[in-house]
């Protein structure tokens, strides 16, 4: 090899007692790194389906994968509200009582005071909107930390759903404590919201799962709002110095948090047909690991409704596929545990080694 072709070559020069890599065999590996480190959800993601779809054919069939959707729909929405409430430096803890709340209060509305569709959906997302109200003013005016506040609206409201039926699930023909029964029923538009299809084929609860992503992906990312909601999370006192309300900001998020908990709850409602005292017993956590992983799509490492819509599916996919395999049920905490660590520490290790 003659001096000229060393000079050439595109992996490393030697000098005495220094190896000095090639920039462009640097850049190569650098570009490479921030390509696996970006879209590391996205492999792990393609992994799993194909993985699935060779130990299951009917993983990939076109019902499954929309039922996949519809069971995660409720899962994205709560997430979204807990991304917007990470934007502002904050943690809504309450969203999967608010949810479990909002189911029984819309089976409530229905069953015994007889109140339609067009009736129990505006006063349900009412209740979410003042709960977040509540939260807000727990957080920013009475300055309680934001994790005991919303710890502590989660127990309230655990509670307070049942007290109104003495502990017992709303369906029809209930017995009140009065010792009277309920004559209402569900409106069955209602139900509509969670069993019904568009073109037979896309379910309600997905449109609005899509609704609301975009919706909150305009908001956050495309905004003045949005970026002083981030700008709130990033620090609070500049924010506050260069003009910005950071009061109604975090009030915002919060607000916008209780009403998609109730969104949730009542997509779960019209799903089951019915108060379910034990609805929403994992939505918390679900909804949590959703928008944690959202920190690892696209190599963002920070809070985006992209994100928490693509970890919602991503843990659905997850879910369906294990459970289409026969794994145990045991098992399945574990090992959605497992993916979300390695997920985050690609994002997050790459990133600290490329830098």
């Amino acid at each position: 090899m003659t001096t000229a072709d060393t000079e050439d070559f595109p992996v490393a020069k030697k000098q005495p007692g220094i190896l000095i890599v090639d920039d462009r065999a640097a850049r190569w590996l650098g570009g490479a790194t921030a390509i696996l480190r970006s879209g590391a959800v996205f492999v792990l993601l393609a992994v799993l389906a194909v993985i699935f779809a060779l130990a299951q054919p009917a993983f990939i069939n076109l019902n499954n994968l929309m039922s996949i959707l519809q069971a995660v729909s409720v899962v994205a929405i709560l997430g979204a509200g807990v991304t917007v409430t990470l934007a502002v430096g904050g943690f809504d803890l309450s969203i999967g009582a608010v949810a479990a709340s909002s189911v029984m209060a819309a089976s409530y509305s229905m069953i015994v005071w007889k109140l339609d569709v067009y009736e129990t959906v505006p006063l349900v997302l009412a209740f979410g909107a003042v709960v977040g109200l509540l939260n807000a003013f727990l957080i920013v005016r009475l300055r309680v930390p934001d994790l005991l506040a919303t710890l502590s609206m989660m127990f309230l409201l655990s509670g307070l759903q049942l007290i109104p039926t003495a502990g017992r699930s709303i369906s029809a023909g209930l017995s009140l404590p009065d010792g009277s029964k309920a004559t209402g029923a569900y409106d069955p538009h209602f139900l509509l919201i969670g069993r019904y299809s568009l073109f037979g084929t896309v379910p309600v609860s997905v449109v609005l799962m899509l609704l609301v992503a975009v919706a909150l992906f305009v908001l956050t990312e495309k905004t003045r709002i949005g970026r002083l909601l981030f700008a709130t999370g990033g620090n609070e006192v500049a924010t506050r110095l260069a003009g910005a309300s950071t009061v109604r900001l975090k009030t915002l998020a919060y607000v916008i948090s209780g009403t998609l908990a109730s969104l949730g709850g009542i997509i779960i409602a019209a799903r089951v047909g019915r108060g379910d005292v034990s609805s929403g017993g994992s939505l918390l956590m679900d909804a949590v690991a959703a928008s944690l992983i959202g920190y690892a799509v696209l190599g963002l490492r920070r809070p985006n409704v992209l994100g928490t819509i693509v970890g919602a599916v991503f843990v659905g996919v997850l879910l369906n596929g294990l459970t289409m395999l026969n794994a145990p049920y045991y098992t399945q905490d574990f090992v959605k545990g497992a993916v979300l660590v390695g997920a985050l520490a690609l994002t997050y290790g790459l990133g600290r080694s490329n830098a």
